[in-house]
């Protein structure tokens, strides 16, 4: 049997079977029967020297994909998979392909059992349902042209209260900058009072007052993100640049959305690697606890395992009037602050709230950030902040060498050596 396959197999490759005896090109080994049926000197790796084995040209060959399901008409059909996830009273729905990759740019509906069918509407591949009553559901994608849908559905358990832990898929929520319109997301306003419009005496990173009683915990730095461009961390180190504080990523102002900084990987592993010591900051427009716990996830999971010195702040402040959390009370901002800051501690992570003098008085509720590191903006020689302070960023319009343009420039009484 062994013979009949091995010559079969030579024939159907268009291969010689026959060996002549000057062992010449298309020879091959004596081979020999032998009495447990096995055939002794055939060379079993030949069909590596054929050149047309694993020609990708060839239809159906070894370098095509051969394992894409067809429809009746022989047209590509995608498998997919349903991602689905609780943080309070909502299902938060994924639709993903076979590599886990979002699949966009289709309208797809689900219907979750006795309770109705949802639509993506603006076909970005995620479906958010609220006001979900707490208990138990199976949700069904519907058929969709062009893809295999899952036959049995996904079971998904719909919180009741807000858990302040990071979300596992939280990943699959985060947005580049690519795929937005920057203009209208990334609208952050000044973060000064309106009495301290003009800072621009202040430009260099302060000298230490040997008088100041924290003179011994005074740290200086900066603040940065996609705005200052290119740095070059190592001429910044040089400068005397202690801390960054660096931006990781911001949600929409107008559609919400998490959104990336793309500078934010350079400049932390940047700073690192020039031995500036880091913290991180995320641009909130967060409208409820359930947001802010999702905003802290994301910059705990852009962070993983990565290292850092300084806390992880929540930066709350306007959006120019048009964001999605600009008209919040100081109630809703802080709690929005509360959570954010909670999930960040249950991870690990130290936690704060960055605002302006103004925003501390009259948009937070500042005796309920007690446990909390205390980032103020507030331009001028000293502040007037009343309140307790671990860090202050003194100008906006700060000059550090390697960093093109203005900085913001901060003073810090942590002690973070």
């Amino acid at each position: 049997m062994a013979v009949v396959v091995f010559a079969n197999y030579n024939k159907l490759m268009g291969h010689n079977t026959n060996t002549t005896a000057d062992g010449g090109a298309d020879s091959a080994p004596n081979q020999v029967i032998e009495a447990d049926g096995k055939v002794h000197g055939a060379d079993l790796s030949a069909f590596m020297r054929d050149s047309d084995f694993f020609d990708a040209e060839v239809p159906g060959g070894f370098g095509q994909n051969t394992y894409d399901e067809v429809d009746e008409n022989g047209d590509s059909v995608k498998s997919l998979t349903v991602l689905a996830s609780s943080v309070e009273r909502d299902i938060r729905l994924k639709i993903v392909d076979d590599h886990g990759d979002v699949v966009s740019g289709e309208q797809f509906s689900v219907e979750v059992a006795d309770t109705g069918v949802y639509v993506d509407e603006d076909r970005d591949g995620v479906i958010l349902i609220s006001d979900i009553k707490p208990g138990e559901y199976k949700v069904f994608l519907n058929e969709q042209p062009g893809f295999d849908v899952p036959a049995s559905p996904v079971n998904v358990r719909v919180k009741s209260i807000v858990a302040y832990t990071v979300i596992d898929d939280i990943d699959f929520f985060v947005h580049a900058e690519s795929e937005v319109d920057i203009l209208k997301e990334d609208t952050k306003e000044k973060k000064i009072d309106s009495e301290d419009e003009d800072d621009s005496q202040y430009t260099a990173l302060l000298e230490v007052d040997e008088d100041d009683e924290r003179e011994n915990a005074v740290k200086l730095g900066i603040d940065v993100s996609k705005w200052n461009g290119e740095i070059d961390w190592e001429i910044v180190k040089a400068e005397g640049v202690d801390f960054a504080i660096i931006r990781c990523g911001y949600r929409g102002s107008s559609s919400g959305w998490l959104i990336e900084d793309p500078f934010f990987y350079k400049n932390l592993t940047g700073a690192k690697k020039a031995g500036v010591k880091v913290g991180l900051y995320f641009f909130t427009q967060a409208t409820n606890a359930v947001e802010a716990v999702e905003e802290a996830s994301m910059v705990v999971s852009l962070l993983g395992d990565t290292k850092i010195d300084y806390p992880v702040f929540i930066d709350i402040e306007g959006a120019g009037g048009n964001g999605r959390a600009d008209n919040l009370d100081a109630a809703a901002r802080t709690a929005v602050a509360n959570a954010f800051c909670r999930t960040i501690r249950n991870a690990g992570l130290d936690a704060g709230v960055y605002s302006s003098r103004y925003w501390y008085y009259n948009n937070l509720n500042a005796d309920e950030l007690d446990t909390l590191k205390i980032w103020l903006a507030e331009y001028r020689d000293t502040p007037l902040y009343t309140g307790r302070y671990d860090m202050w960023q003194y100008t906006s319009s700060g000059s550090v060498a390697g960093i093109e343009g203005r900085v913001d420039l901060n003073v810090s009484y942590l002690g973070i050596e």
